[in-house]
């Protein structure tokens, strides 16, 4: 019988999850859903997509730190047309790389531009 795994508040595997599913979409050229990166990870309960987009908000710091590629840029907003959530946007202009509105022309080039 296979084993099933369930995320509690406490357990980081799912950040290592959602991790490797990011860096499987960045490799195929896709996007993601927050819900479809969320369910690759297995997180479960509760603000689940809370806790998701919490550390969502955590890596992007690091990648615009460290100069990486934004793989963050690939999760996206079924809602939103393909855009990420407003939150990204929000992050990206504390982060000092982004100036500009969450909706509208400007943001969906700054986001073609990152998933580049």
């Amino acid at each position: 019988m296979a084993e099933t795994h369930t995320v509690d508040e406490d357990d980081d595997g799912w950040q290592r999850r959602a991790a490797m599913a990011l860096a499987a979409a960045a490799t195929a050229e896709k996007l993601v859903t927050y819900a479809e990166l969320a369910d690759a990870a297995g997180i479960t309960g509760q603000h689940r997509i809370n806790r998701l987009t919490g550390w969502l908000e955590e890596e992007l710091a690091r990648e615009v730190q460290s100069g990486a590629r934004l793989l963050t840029a690939r999760v996206i907003s079924r809602a939103r047309g393909g855009l990420p959530a407003p939150g990204f946007f929000h992050k990206c202009r504390e982060l000092g790389i982004y100036d500009g509105p969450v909706d509208g022309p400007q943001a969906v080039a700054f986001h073609l531009n990152c998933l580049r």
